[in-house]
């Protein structure tokens, strides 16, 4: 299904409120304090009993360099040291975890964030990826999706052939804006040339697909600018893109009050940005996946959205939404069963807890039935932007509308504004509302509360 949005002007000033992106449901602010090691121990038993699949997350935190825009967990250092006792807690980490893991549950997915992955030496790569082996399964086969976030100023030819080596099969690139003068304004410059050389690498040894990702909204840039930017990385011909709406929250991320507010665009540039840059990448043959994401006709995402596969999870929009996902490192989070549980996000604290063989988990949460239900209901919506009464009402054992007889009003206001088709059968999200599909999420979720807003970005 080639989900083409189409652009209203007035729906979208009704609907661009703050909300979630939904990669979990319920969301990360529900996490609480009250889930601990045992918790995720005991989800891992129940899914090695399952012989369930797994998704490894791995985060390295490190950067050379800060971006100011940036809201990651991370530690900018320019001293390569402070990696080995991280390395060090973190394959104790896996070794705890492992424990409790299957030698049948493959793992079909892998990605190594950050931060900066490629922060760490050739030889720590190696040794990583060495230990994920000896105590996980992974395909020796290529099969699995095997994915590295990359840092062009950061790699080169020896180091696109040595992940390759290793296993990886997908990499994405950070790019954000390619004029100069937004670059130093973010403290980030990156010359198109680099990201150019990194790709014909990763091309050249057969990498199976490459994600680019941009910024709108970035201070100094302007839709003119932008559509420049857009223009050059369609050039380079990504097999995904991911243009994200930067969300300037200075109260909650220190990096950003570097950033001058005056030189942001307005609102309306930024509007006009999105709107340019949906044109300039559908012109080009991508295709909408939905919420910032674009990707080839013939790319994983695109194939699996067709064939109505398509899932969600904690790193986004997914193939492998039936695998069970380990995190592992400072912040990273796991998703076992009806377990979410995350790590701490202070880095000493998690290299005190590993150094006394204790798993670094401090809060999540375990889903009720009605989180499962809401889940379901959410996970197809922002997938496939359509959605059957009968198929949860089938799997749930329930009368949908009966159920959600809340939301009906909500839902039939949407009707009216063509944000989506409201029938005794289902929900049809229109095109002019697939860019507002977050709005639509919300409506099911049962945690909604306007003290939170400011937790989350704004939708467009």
């Amino acid at each position: 299904m080639f989900n083409t949005p189409r652009w209203d002007i007035d729906l979208i000033r009704r609907y661009d409120t703050a909300g979630p992106r939904y990669t979990s449901y319920p969301t990360a602010v529900q996490f609480h304090d009250g889930i601990n090691p045992p918790d995720l121990l005991r989800a891992l038993d129940a899914s090695r009993q399952a012989e369930r699949p797994l998704s490894l997350y791995v985060h390295i935190p490190f950067c050379a360099n800060i971006c100011y825009y940036c809201a990651c967990n991370k530690v900018i250092t320019k001293d390569r040291s402070r990696a080995e006792p991280y390395l060090h807690s973190l394959y104790r980490e896996l070794e705890l975890l492992s424990a409790h893991v299957g030698p049948e549950q493959r793992v079909e997915q892998l990605h190594f964030g950050g931060g900066t992955p490629t922060f760490l030496s050739h030889d720590q790569l190696r040794g990583l990826l060495g230990k994920l082996r000896q105590h996980f399964t992974l395909h020796d086969d290529d099969i699995g999706d095997y994915s590295i976030e990359i840092d062009p100023r950061e790699a080169d030819w020896s180091t696109m052939g040595m992940l390759r080596e290793i296993g990886f099969n997908r990499v994405s690139f950070g790019v954000q804006d390619i004029d100069p003068e937004v670059q130093r304004a973010v403290n980030r410059l990156q010359s198109l040339e680099q990201t150019q050389a990194i790709m014909e690498a990763a091309r050249a040894l057969e990498y199976r697909s490459i994600n680019i990702d941009l910024i709108y909204g970035l201070p100094k840039q302007n839709p003119d600018s932008f559509s420049k930017t857009v223009e050059a990385i369609i050039e380079l011909k990504p097999d995904r893109l991911s243009v994200f709406n930067y969300a300037h929250l200075p109260e909650r991320f220190l990096p950003q009050r570097r950033i001058q507010a005056a030189d942001l665009p307005s609102p309306a540039q930024k509007l006009q940005m999105l709107e340019n840059s949906i044109r300039q990448l559908t012109e080009a043959g991508y295709r909408y996946i939905g919420m910032d994401h674009f990707a080839l006709p013939d790319d994983s995402l695109s194939i699996a959205q067709e064939s109505g596969e398509l899932q969600r999870n904690f790193q986004g929009y997914t193939t492998h939404g039936h695998c069970d996902l380990i995190g592992m490192g400072v912040s990273s989070i796991s998703q076992v069963g009806d377990l979410f549980s995350q790590n701490t996000t202070d880095i000493k604290i998690y290299q005190h807890c590993l150094d006394q063989d204790l798993l670094a988990t401090r809060r999540g949460l375990i889903c009720n039935e009605d989180d499962r239900l809401r889940r379901a209901v959410i996970g197809q919506l922002i997938c496939h932007f359509e959605l059957q009464f009968a198929d949860i009402e089938q799997r749930f054992g329930l009368v949908f509308k009966a159920y959600f007889a809340g939301c009906w009003p909500m839902l039939m206001q949407m009707h009216r504004d063509g944000l989506l088709v409201l029938s005794d059968r289902g929900i049809a999200i229109l095109p002019a509302g697939r860019l507002l599909v977050r709005s639509v999420c919300m409506v099911f979720d049962a945690y909604q509360n306007p003290d939170n807003s400011q937790r989350f970005s704004r939708i467009i």
